[in-house]
C-alpha cells in the first residue's frame, strides 16, 4: 500500500523549512520590538471555544471545523484560528489580573485546522502567526498593531499591498444596523442563496460576507455600517483614520467588509496583496480587528482586545513570487575531511569542539574516499574544510583549506581546540 499525505497537508521539507525559520525568526524579532510575548495553546479545545466566539453562523462553525467526540464522549475541536484559544487562555490563567502590565501583549505561531476546498496558498492544515493585546480601548494601539503588521510585510520583502479598513461599531451600532440590514434585505429574500436565507434574521452581517455571487450583488447598494456608528464608536473610528495619517499609512475604507468571525467590532482591518500567484484581484494577507467583548463571552471580566493573524502559507507564496530575500540552506561553516581509519576518532573530536565554540561543522559518515569528501563539502557550501589524514595525525596538525579563496595552511590541532573561533575569524578575514 502506497501512504500518501492527507488531502489538503503539505510536508514541509528540510529545504523549505529553512524559508519557514526565517519568517517566524523575523516575526519574532519584530514582535519583541513592540514588546508581545509569545503564548502557546493546544492545537486543539473545547468545541464551545470557538462556536461561542466565531458564532454559530459564521462558515467555520458551521462548515469548517474539524470536531469529534473524544473516547470521553467530550466534544473537541481543531483549532480553526488563533484567537479563542488564545482568549481562552487568558481568562483560565487569570493573565487580566492587576500585577500584570495592561495592555497584556501576547503572539503565537501554529498549525490551524479548517475543512475547506484546498487552493493556492489555502490548505486544510495551515500555519498561522498571530497577535493579540488585551486591556486598552485606545485607538492608539489599533493603530500600532494595523502598523506592526504593516512593518513584518516590508521587513519580509513583500511588494504591493495596501490597507482596507472599517468600522463595525459597538453594541449600539450594531443593533441599529442590524434592523436597516434586514429590512432592505427582507423584500430579495427569495433571491438570497441558502446559507443567507438561514442567517438574515439571526445574523444577517453574515449575508455581506457571503461569497455567492448573486448575494454580492444584492448586498452592493446595502446601507452602509459607517452611517450607523453610534457618537463613541465613529469618534474611535475618525481618531485611527487621524493616526494612520500621522505615520504616513495609506488606508482605504471599505464599508461593507465585515471579516469572517462575529467577535469583532470598532475598527476591522485587512492588508491586501495583488500578485496573481494568490490568484486575480486583490488578495488578504493579514487580517485582524477589535474583539471587545469575547474575552467576558468565554467566562472573563470585561476587557478590551485587538489582534490580528497571517497565514505563513499564503504570506511563503507571495514571498516566492516577488523574490522576496529568502535563505535556501542552512550555512555549513566547517566539513572536516577524514583520510585513513585511524583519523575518524580525531575528526569526531575536531567536529564536536568546532560545534561546542558555536559553530556548525559536518564530516563523511560513510567511509568514502578524500575526493568524495570534497565533493560533499563543496555541495554544503563549506566556508572551511579541514584535512586530516596519518601524517596529519602523527604531526598534530590540521590542513585548513578557505573555499571561497582556496588559501590553505597548516595549523595545530592544539589550536583548534583552545583557540578556534579566533582561528576561524582570522582565516576567513584573509
Amino acid at each position: 500500500m502506497k501512504y500518501q499525505r492527507p488531502k489538503g497537508t503539505a510536508d514541509i521539507l528540510p529545504e523549505e523549512a529553512v524559508a519557514w525559520s526565517y519568517i517566524e525568526n523575523v516575526a519574532k524579532k519584530l514582535f519583541a520590538n513592540y514588546r508581545f510575548n509569545e503564548i502557546r495553546t493546544p492545537m486543539f479545545e473545547n468545541f464551545e471555544v470557538f462556536s461561542r466566539s466565531a458564532g454559530d453562523t459564521s462558515d467555520i462553525v458551521t462548515k469548517e471545523m474539524y470536531d469529534f467526540h473524544d473516547k470521553g464522549d467530550r466534544h473537541i475541536t481543531l483549532r480553526p484560528e488563533g484567537t479563542a484559544g488564545v482568549v481562552r487562555a487568558f481568562v483560565e490563567n487569570k493573565l487580566y489580573g492587576p500585577e500584570q502590565i495592561k495592555p497584556v501583549k501576547l503572539y503565537y505561531m501554529g498549525p490551524m485546522f479548517r475543512y475547506e476546498r484546498p487552493q493556492s496558498g489555502r490548505l486544510r492544515e495551515f500555519h498561522q502567526i498571530g497577535v493579540e493585546a488585551f486591556g486598552s480601548e485606545s485607538p492608539n494601539l489599533d493603530v500600532e498593531v494595523i502598523s506592526m503588521g504593516m512593518h513584518l510585510l516590508k521587513k519580509l520583502g513583500i511588494q504591493n499591498f495596501k490597507l482596507v479598513i472599517n468600522s463595525l461599531g459597538d453594541k449600539e451600532t450594531r443593533k441599529a444596523y442590524r434592523e436597516a440590514l434586514i429590512a432592505y434585505l427582507e423584500p430579495h429574500f427569495d433571491e438570497l442563496s441558502d446559507d443567507s436565507k438561514e442567517r438574515l434574521h439571526r445574523n444577517p452581517l453574515r449575508v455581506l460576507d457571503s461569497k455567492d455571487k448573486n448575494d454580492q450583488k444584492l448586498v452592493a447598494n446595502a446601507p452602509s455600517i459607517l452611517d450607523y456608528l453610534s457618537d463613541d464608536s465613529k469618534q474611535h473610528f475618525e481618531t485611527v483614520k487621524q493616526l494612520l495619517g500621522d505615520l504616513n499609512i495609506p488606508y482605504e475604507v471599505e464599508s461593507s467588509m465585515v471579516r469572517g468571525l462575529d467577535y469583532y467590532n470598532h475598527t476591522i482591518f485587512e492588508i491586501m496583496a495583488h500578485d496573481k500567484v494568490l490568484g486575480d484581484g486583490d488578495v488578504t494577507v493579514c487580517a485582524g480587528g477589535r474583539y471587545n467583548g469575547l474575552v467576558e463571552e468565554l467566562g472573563g471580566p470585561e476587557t478590551p482586545g485587538i489582534g490580528f493573524g497571517l497565514g505563513v502559507e499564503r504570506l511563503l507564496l507571495l514571498m516566492q513570487a516577488q523574490n522576496a530575500a529568502l535563505p535556501k540552506t542552512n550555512d555549513l561553516d566547517v566539513y572536516v575531511v577524514a583520510i585513513g581509519d585511524e583519523t575518524k576518532a580525531e575528526t569526531l573530536k575536531i567536529v564536536e569542539k568546532v560545534r561546542e565554540y558555536g559553530f556548525s561543522a559536518d564530516q563523511d559518515y560513510l567511509n568514502r574516499k578524500p575526493k568524495s569528501q570534497f565533493k560533499t563539502a563543496n555541495r554544503l557550501n563549506a566556508k572551511i574544510v579541514m584535512t586530516i589524514g596519518n601524517d596529519e595525525l602523527a604531526k598534530q596538525v590540521v590542513n585548513l583549506k578557505v573555499m571561497a579563496t582556496g588559501d590553505e595552511q597548516q595549523v595545530k590541532l592544539e589550536d583548534v581546540y583552545k583557540n578556534f573561533p579566533k582561528l576561524f575569524g582570522k582565516f576567513l578575514e584573509k
